[in-house]
């Protein structure tokens, strides 16, 4: 039986950027808004995050925006993100704090997914940190992860339960692997207590069109595209087997059509 309460998505930020870094040699030159989303999950056992968005600092101080945003790697720029969309304010809605988040689940390592590790430590949270040893043996050769998002204030490193492979994060929440995007990207099979379960492909599929026409996102690790498509046709196989509603990750438009924040699906 799950121990599934509710489940909330989060609206971190948004960032414009073109097409093509979603959906492999497809929409360049057509620039698109993307949400950065992060998840919450309710359960009897506690209260889980499926990533944690950017790193508020970096993007609003002048000095820490020059250097991890420089033009020359990221041509379209930093993210937008407003005071209200980090994710202790998200908490804050609910009568939350950092402090009662008992589990964060890293889907991957990117900056606009694992950002916000520092500012959750800093706010009280002493969540034990999820993410898969594959991910963290390749990050200091991805240059989609900032290394110093992985670090407290201190400069020491975060601490992460090291996983490898799927696993039941609680009863009702399955971890599912998801790699090519990343070298360990993980999804996130969610069973509600009412209606059909929800599965959250993360970055396996930015965008709507990925599951539709089984197309890779842009910019997989070394090249991984077709690796990345097997995960796609994965994760369709396994929302047709359970009944789960898939979403995609970065779809303006899909997410535009979920409920508001802070209406739950339970």
């Amino acid at each position: 039986m799950t121990q599934v309460k509710k489940l909330w998505p989060l609206l971190t930020a948004t960032h414009r950027y073109d097409k093509s870094l979603s959906t492999w040699r497809r929409g360049q030159g057509q620039m698109i808004e993307a949400p950065i989303l992060a998840y919450l999950i309710e359960t009897a056992n506690g209260r889980i995050l499926y990533d944690v968005g950017c790193d508020h600092r970096k993007i609003h101080d002048p000095a820490l925006r020059a250097r991890h945003y420089n033009p020359q790697e990221f041509a379209f720029g930093a993210p937008e993100m407003s005071e209200e969309q980090r994710i202790p304010a998200h908490l804050a809605r609910l009568g939350l704090t950092p402090a009662d988040v008992d589990l964060i689940f890293i889907g991957h390592l990117h900056f606009d997914h694992a950002g916000g590790l520092k500012e959750l430590r800093r706010c009280g949270c002493g969540a034990e940190i999820h993410v898969q040893q594959a991910e963290v043996d390749a990050a200091r050769h991805d240059p989609a992860v900032f290394p110093d998002d992985l670090l407290d204030d201190a400069g020491k490193a975060l601490q992460f339960r090291h996983l490898t492979g799927e696993y039941t994060v609680v009863p009702g929440v399955q971890a599912v692997a998801t790699p090519g995007h990343t070298a360990g990207h993980m999804s996130l099979w969610i069973e509600l207590p009412q209606g059909r379960p929800v599965l959250l492909a993360g970055d396996a599929a930015d965008l709507q069109e990925n599951l539709d026409d089984e197309v890779a996102p842009g910019n997989c690790w070394q090249g991984r595209y077709h690796e990345a498509e097997a995960s796609i046709r994965k994760l369709k196989r396994l929302a047709t087997e359970t009944g789960a509603w898939l979403w995609p990750n970065h779809d303006i438009d899909f997410y535009r059509r979920l409920r508001p924040f802070p209406d739950p699906y339970a």
